[in-house]
């Protein structure tokens, strides 16, 4: 019943940005956190940054004070601001969403289907 919908991905040079956007539809009573992974070639998928219901938000090292993650409550969508891109950026960028689909509060996670995002000169 919980479908996310990715958008932003593509090609971009070093040094550029990129927004990616995930909004979340379906039945669902709450989403407690979402956040984006990351996943390149030959290499372990990884959480890039994550936000919670109450705006508490977490980046790894390699991201800090180049990305912003933020989250609109009311439409059920996520956001990754990305800036000042690095070749070691590249990757599948997967968003996730952690929800309760009802009153149980029970959470479960969903992901999306990924979107491509390169980082080339």
């Amino acid at each position: 019943q919980v479908q996310l919908a990715e958008s932003g991905g593509g090609l971009v040079q070093p040094g550029g940005s990129l927004r990616l956007s995930c909004a979340a539809s379906g039945t669902m009573f709450s989403i407690e956190n979402m956040g984006w992974y990351r996943q390149a070639p030959g290499k372990e998928r990884e959480v890039v940054a994550s936000i919670t219901s109450r705006d508490s938000t977490k980046y790894i090292d390699s991201v800090k004070d180049r990305f912003t993650i933020s989250m609109d409550n009311a439409k059920r969508t996520v956001y990754l601001q990305m800036n000042s891109l690095k070749p070691e950026d590249t990757g599948v960028y997967y968003c996730k969403a952690s929800a309760a689909v009802d009153m149980t509060l029970i959470e479960y996670d969903y992901w999306g289907q990924g979107t491509q995002v390169t980082v080339s000169s």
